[in-house]
């Protein structure tokens, strides 16, 4: 193996076109796994017979797996070189999605998950690192254009493929739709960037920072999972874990900043750009996600959609965003990236200011207006805020700091998902005890309600059962929209955050020469 640096020219013509075309498949395989199974979550849970709180495990356990798998990017791509470990990630990953599908039972399919999420990991940052060596250094707004057009469509496409899928067909074609993706993947980035690989080092395994890594994720995530179901802090399962996951983060964070070959670069948080960007784009996307969970699956409980048009919702909004993207990356070079950002950041908060005013009986129009604004959101957050994750950074930790980036991003996603499903359920119980509390024979609404249903047949026990239904679906609704509200909150205040990190390009020579001498 070298340790000597290696510089390939920028690519160009035909090449160029088909290794961007060829990595960028890859890349929307793999986002689009992260949300396919959303709206498939009821048909997945109702065939393997179990209840849907179960079924959201197929979600969050790849979340948590590719979470853990992310920030090892960097040390990985040093011991087995760029190309071959995109490469390796891809063929593996198809080869998940296939026993993904074989799936018999529910802990065979979350095994098969698992094993999709931890491959998955090393592929996001490296399309990233692949793209921008084969761009020239002035196109580097245009590769991460187009990076960000794939992983925009995909957690957009995958409701609507998968609600269609579910809805025509049999679930397990959610994951074996990834094998003609992933083989075209395979063929053509090998063919392409066969020659170009990067830089290999003979590297000690830091078994003790993987390890702790491990245990501190995979604890937090289960204790996300689990809490609802166990009564959170009541239970001591939940306890257990919540300090298994707390005590294992601090001697990580202690192992990693004091070894000299750590498997996780956290030396790269000194750089004040990449921490408040990165923080930023992790909480931006938690938010996302989480709601794109949580509107179509309220719109099938709820509101009575099927999958495929629940799915459908989300649509505009990835047609917006492939639209504008190509934009950004043009106006990236030209205004500065904090003001792009905050245009995002203001454009997903009034979708989420909207989406709070639903009621129960919106109309199509009214869904889709709100998603029209958040492709606006969608097209102007990735681009400006990598620029500033990964500005000032030398070629060599580009992949370190891509793969850490996306880890903090993902593991939101799975953090956000858990966090909104409990919400969810709390303010929706919380808003039905209010309703309930007025639900008296002195109140003129219920008695004309009861009264109204018993002259079409039905007894007074009956009348009061269909009653309560009536107050389960405003709950729900008052929930939900609790949700929106608080989303939309939160988005405004990231905008603070966001104009802590340096412009990209003032200041630079800072970052430059910081990002160097920590590196290792």
């Amino acid at each position: 193996m070298s340790d000597k640096h290696i510089d390939h020219p920028p690519m160009q013509g035909a090449k160029l076109a088909i290794g961007t075309v060829a990595v960028s498949l890859a890349t929307f395989m793999n986002v689009l796994d992260t949300s396919i199974a959303n709206v498939s979550i009821p048909t997945i849970s109702g065939n393997l017979g179990v209840s849907s709180d179960q079924g959201t495990w197929v979600i969050t356990s790849f979340a948590v797996s590719n979470a853990i798998a992310l920030p090892l990017t960097g040390w990985l791509s040093q011991r087995l070189g760029q190309v071959r470990l995109f490469v390796s990630s891809t063929v593996l990953f198809v080869i998940a999605s296939w026993l993904c599908g074989l799936a018999p039972n529910l802990p065979f399919l979350l095994f098969s998950r698992v094993l999709q999420g931890a491959v998955a990991g090393p592929m996001i940052p490296l399309s990233q690192s692949l793209l921008l060596a084969a761009f020239p250094k002035n196109k580097a707004p245009l590769a991460l254009a187009l990076w960000s057009m794939t992983t925009l469509t995909a957690p957009v496409a995958g409701p609507i493929l998968g609600g269609w899928i579910s809805d025509n067909y049999t679930w397990p074609w959610i994951f074996y739709v990834n094998i003609p993706v992933g083989i075209l993947a395979i063929l053509g980035t090998w063919a392409i960037f066969r020659d170009r690989e990067s830089a290999t080092h003979k590297l000690p395994i830091d078994k003790v920072g993987l390890f702790l890594l491990v245990v501190w994720v995979g604890a937090l995530q289960i204790m996300l999972d689990k809490g609802k179901d166990l009564d959170w802090f009541n239970s001591p399962v939940i306890i257990a874990l919540a300090t298994t996951s707390a005590l294992a983060f601090v001697y990580f964070v202690a192992w990693e900043l004091t070894d000299r070959h750590p498997i996780v670069d956290l030396s790269l948080f000194k750089l004040r750009s990449f921490s408040a960007g990165a923080a930023a784009l992790s909480v931006a996307y938690g938010l996302y996600f989480a709601n794109i969970v949580l509107l179509p699956l309220w719109l099938q409980t709820n509101v009575g959609y099927r999958a495929t048009d629940a799915g459908l919702v989300l649509a505009p909004a990835g047609l917006v965003a492939v639209a504008l993207t190509p934009f950004t990356g043009k106006l990236v070079g030209r205004f500065d990236p904090r003001l792009i950002a905050t245009v995002s950041l203001l454009a997903f908060a009034a979708c989420f200011f909207w989406r709070a005013n639903y009621t129960s009986d919106v109309d199509p129009w009214s869904l889709t207006m709100p998603t029209l604004v958040q492709g606006v959101g969608l097209a102007t957050l990735f681009v400006p805020l990598l620029g500033i994750i990964l500005s000032g950074l030398p070629a060599s930790r580009i992949a370190a700091a891509s793969g850490l980036s996306n880890f903090l991003r993902i593991l939101c996603g799975g953090i956000g998902t858990s966090i909104f499903q409990t919400a969810w359920d709390h303010r929706s119980i919380l808003h039905h005890a209010q309703l309930n509390e007025v639900t008296t024979n002195y109140n003129p609404v219920f008695q004309q309600f009861t009264t109204q249903v018993q002259h079409v047949g039905t007894n007074q026990q009956q009348a009061y059962g269909i009653f309560n239904y009536v107050l389960d679906q405003q709950a729900a609704q008052l929930g939900v929209d609790d949700l929106f509200y608080i989303s939309a909150i939160l988005f405004l205040v990231l905008i603070g955050l966001l104009w802590i990190a340096k412009r990209p390009g003032h200041g630079g020579g800072d970052d430059a020469s910081a990002a160097a001498s920590g590196a290792h």
